[in-house]
């Protein structure tokens, strides 16, 4: 089953089983699907599915920021929620030592030697670790290994 088969099967089952704050989390995911298909005049396809999905974790992640600094536990906790059934749907994350040690091979197939190759490798990178880490970590390690 696609991955937008399975959000619209869970879609349903939360409308059932009366969880409101699942279906407005679902609901807000099959209408950015849908606006993305629109603009792409294609069915999805799940790697299309899996970038949404990932967009809106990121977004999530910078809100729940956001609102810890403004003192705005209620909305913190609201984030919070909504990221874990985003989160259910993605592949699951990589630690930072396995998103290290993927990077180093990456270096070394690349035979990057400096930040001048930053470039080469964070290109190479994303495309093996996509969904499986955050942009950011991946940078930053990438960053601190090339300088090193």
């Amino acid at each position: 089953m696609s991955l937008a088969g399975k959000i619209a099967d869970d879609f349903k089952q939360a409308l059932k089983g009366g969880n409101k704050n699942t279906v407005a989390v679902l609901r807000m995911i099959r209408s950015s699907m849908k606006n993305r298909e629109i603009e792409k005049r294609a069915p999805l396809t799940d790697e299309d599915v899996q970038a949404e999905l990932l967009s809106f974790a990121k977004r999530s992640k910078e809100s729940i920021e956001q609102f810890s600094r403004a003192g705005r536990p209620d909305l913190v906790e609201k984030e919070e929620m909504e990221l874990s059934v985003v989160r259910s749907y993605l592949p699951a994350q990589l630690s930072e030592e396995e998103v290290r040690k993927i990077i180093n091979d990456v270096i070394r197939e690349e035979g990057a030697s400096g930040v001048k190759e930053l470039g080469k490798v964070m290109k190479a990178s994303m495309a093996r670790l996509k969904g499986q880490a955050e942009g950011k970590m991946i940078s930053t390690i990438v960053k601190e290994i090339l300088e090193a």
